[in-house]
């Protein structure tokens, strides 16, 4: 018994040295994670960059298009609720901003288990981590310790709501499309402030886990459509993140891309 103990302890040890070894390791060869500066920087510059070369193909375009070509600093002030409530519970989140952003002990044994282990914790601290670990993605992080790494960085500063508007703001379309702003454009020729909860549910079939953007860019099978965006809007109302009565207005409007054709 005693042999195990000890080689328990020398294991734990090693643990202890090797880790934090293998962090600051990974961590140096990171890009720049100290700040969101750093973080909207390196954004700014793979996506601008994306667009542009999007823009620099066509010979046509007026002032609102190469206007568009900027990316902002995210503000999850300018996001639409419906769409952050519809949002956060398909990715299986509806308690998302009742709860504290997980800190401390809780957040060191989240990151140990899933450099060590692979494994994710339950808890809303699993959404703040996929969360991050999508925007370390778009900086062109791979691997998966250099992910794990690089979202306990952007945890350190990053709040809940900031975790979200960036996340929101950064997911790829198709070419020059990205972030849902952009995507409302394409998909109802509108700003996003302006959709209806109707449409901001059928904009969340164009969002992970759906994916249904070109489906509702080309305006095909507009019956799935509304059966699905009818589905998300009576599941919102099912988690009281929206009224019952705007969801049944809302059930009741025509499928949006069959009135922009």
């Amino acid at each position: 018994m005693k042999t195990v103990f000890w080689l328990f302890m020398f294991l734990v040890g090693l643990a202890g040295v090797v880790i934090p070894i293998t962090y600051l390791y990974t961590a140096s060869k990171l890009p720049r994670l100290e700040s969101e500066f750093d973080v909207e920087s390196q954004l700014r510059h793979r996506i601008e960059g994306d667009r542009m070369s999007v823009l620099a193909g066509r010979m046509d375009q007026g002032i609102r298009d190469r206007s568009s070509v900027t990316f902002t600093r995210p503000d999850f002030s300018r996001m639409p609720k419906d769409l952050v409530a519809l949002y956060i519970r398909q990715m299986e989140c509806p308690t998302y901003f009742q709860t504290p952003r997980e800190d401390g002990r809780a957040w060191a044994w989240r990151l140990f288990a899933g450099v060590t282990l692979g494994k994710a914790p339950p808890g809303d601290g699993a959404c703040e981590r996929r969360l991050a670990m999508r925007i370390a993605r778009e900086m062109g992080i791979e691997g998966d310790l250099q992910l794990s790494v690089a979202a306990h960085r952007l945890h350190a500063f990053f709040q809940k709501d900031q975790l979200v508007a960036y996340d929101l703001s950064i997911i790829r379309f198709e070419r020059g499309v990205i972030g849902v702003e952009d995507a409302a454009r394409k998909l109802f020729h509108r700003e996003l402030g302006e959709l209806q909860l109707s449409e901001l549910a059928e904009l969340q079939l164009a969002l992970p886990p759906y994916g249904y953007y070109g489906d509702i860019k080309a305006c095909k099978n507009g019956s799935l459509i509304r059966q699905n965006r009818d589905m998300l809007l009576q599941d919102l109302a099912g988690y009281a993140l929206v009224s019952e009565e705007r969801a049944r207005n809302a059930i009741a409007q025509p499928v949006a891309c069959l009135s922009v054709k």
